[in-house]
């Protein structure tokens, strides 16, 4: 058959039964693996746990931290949270009953990972503190090749790569940053040894971290100087405490659960509709953003400096309860300036104002649209990817690209999202690997590699869609290369995006059978 139906095979003996490859061993005396999945956040432990339940246990995860958690593990900020309700925000197929917050912090879900990795006995699987560095397909042995920086050396047949888009903290480029004398860093490396009361504190950016990590900083610090280049779209965060009794009726009732975290799809799915240009939606959203901004700031002037002046969801819309009420404190100051030069004593901005501070936070995200960097990756017939996505990465679905067989990317290009769970486009992304792997079983093949035909009409398909939304409305953003190339979201319903996922269809495909 030409379509194979995960629902079908996936954990069936069809796929319990994957035999363990075994053409080599290098130096060290590995024997090759069968999947190789890159970092252990929730992309990869999701990848890992549905290999597990399916009975397939030569898989290795290679993590370049001491700790699981991707994300999650690296931004420990002062205030850090969800910003995706808690009961959608965790794996369809191990609920918890008792999150305490409708918006979970940090370290509740950092938690909810390890819960994962030692309920399903991932530990072993695990190697910490292994930074893959270079990725070379073997034609002839149908084998992925890789070398880490410890120059260690594996082999394996299908290769995951789970890095996600938010793992390589962005500095911004100014000059001078080498010759702060006081303490800087990044809200994603955050100095918890070091104590802000009394300091007076720079924050450069206002991004996502930086709304929930600011107000918890205006606390503390003497004074804070907040560099805004463009304001966000904030809208009210509805967040609270679930009381004990909804727990338990979560707990003894699980279907109210699983009727809860429908209800939450459901209304984030909604959202969708304010994302596309000229939706009425999208005009409500601006007005309830509009709204949370004047109920918040009563000075004019703060207020104007705090309104944005393009469409709402050009940018990550943001959501909070303390960031406005926060800058209206009388020891922070909103400064639009752009910041030229960082000296020995503090910073100085394009009009020529040198601010003295004791520290510097940078809230200036992610290198978003570098995917898989810094690892060197060379497919069929020596093709290296980054000169294959040198104008920008693009994939089918996300996951797999022409030149590269075998090779799949979760969380990968045009799959972020702006209004629903990313959880859910992770199980998909699982949900399609497993029933490749059963396809390479069931027909015998060394490998598929995707038709090129298939990428450029798929991707011309997505830019077209995305030009509909209001992401392509003339802002610049994360979600856009330096060319304005939309390389980073999804521009359909989530549904949608697990319906073209659920099947496999291998005319998609270039194939090689196992000699």
């Amino acid at each position: 058959m030409n379509r194979v139906d995960i629902s079908v095979l996936a954990g069936e003996k069809n796929l319990k039964r994957w035999r363990v490859y075994k053409f080599m061993t290098n130096s060290e005396g590995y024997a090759p693996l069968t999947v190789a999945i890159i970092g252990t956040g929730f992309g990869g432990l999701c990848m890992a746990i549905q290999l597990k339940k399916a009975g397939i246990n030569s898989f290795m995860i290679f993590e370049k931290a001491d700790k699981v958690g991707g994300t999650w593990r690296d931004n420990t900020y002062p205030g850090a949270a969800c910003d995706v309700p808690s009961h959608l925000y965790s794996f369809s197929f191990e609920p918890k009953y008792d999150w305490t917050r409708k918006y979970s912090q940090q370290s509740e879900i950092f938690d909810y990972l390890q819960h994962c990795v030692d309920k399903y006995r991932l530990a072993p699987h695990i190697r910490f503190n292994t930074e893959i560095q270079e990725i070379t397909f073997d034609e002839k042995s149908a084998l992925w090749h890789f070398k880490t920086t410890n120059e260690e050396e594996f082999t394996t047949k299908i290769l995951v790569s789970a890095c996600g888009q938010l793992n390589r903290p962005a500095y911004p480029k100014i000059e001078g940053r080498e010759s702060f004398a006081g303490m800087q860093f990044h809200s994603a490396r955050w100095n918890h040894d070091y104590d802000l009361r009394g300091k007076k504190v720079a924050v450069i950016g206002t991004g996502a971290s930086a709304i929930q990590f600011v107000p918890e900083v205006v606390k503390q610090a003497e004074h804070v100087i907040l560099f805004q280049r463009t304001p966000p779209w904030v809208m009210a965060k509805y967040d609270r405490a679930y009381t004990s009794f909804e727990k338990t009726l979560f707990k003894d009732f699980p279907l109210l659960q699983t009727l809860h975290r429908l209800q939450i799809y459901l209304t984030h799915e909604i959202h969708y509709f304010g994302f596309q240009k000229g939706n009425p939606f999208n005009s409500l959203m601006q007005y309830l953003a509009h709204h949370n901004l004047e109920t918040a700031i009563k000075d004019p002037k703060l207020r104007a400096i705090l309104t944005p002046n393009y469409p709402i969801g050009c940018k990550r819309v943001l959501i909070s309860n303390d960031y406005f009420p926060a800058l209206a404190k009388e020891n922070v100051a909103v400064l639009t300036d752009d910041v030229v030069e960082i000296k020995a004593e503090g910073v100085l901005s394009d009009k020529g104002d040198l601010y003295p501070v004791d520290t510097i936070i940078y809230g200036t995200g992610f290198q978003s649209t570098d995917f898989l960097a810094p690892m060197k990756i060379t497919g069929r017939g020596g093709l290296d990817l980054n000169q294959v996505w040198h104008d920008g990465a693009e994939a089918y679905l996300g996951m797999t690209v022409s030149g590269f067989p075998n090779l799949f990317i979760m969380y990968g290009p045009n799959t972020n999202l702006g209004h629903n769970s990313i959880i859910y486009m992770l199980e998909s992304q699982a949900q399609y690997i497993m029933s490749y792997m059963a396809l390479l079983q069931e027909k015998n093949l060394a490998y598929l590699e995707l038709k090129r035909e298939r990428q450029s009409s798929y991707n011309k398909e997505i830019q077209s869609q995305l030009n509909q939304s209001i992401w392509n409305a003339g802002c610049t953003s994360w979600y856009k290369t330096a060319s304005g190339k939309n390389t980073n979201n999804w521009p359909g319903l989530t549904f949608v995006y697990n319906y073209k996922t659920s099947k496999v269809d291998i005319n998609d495909y270039h194939v090689a059978f196992n000699s």
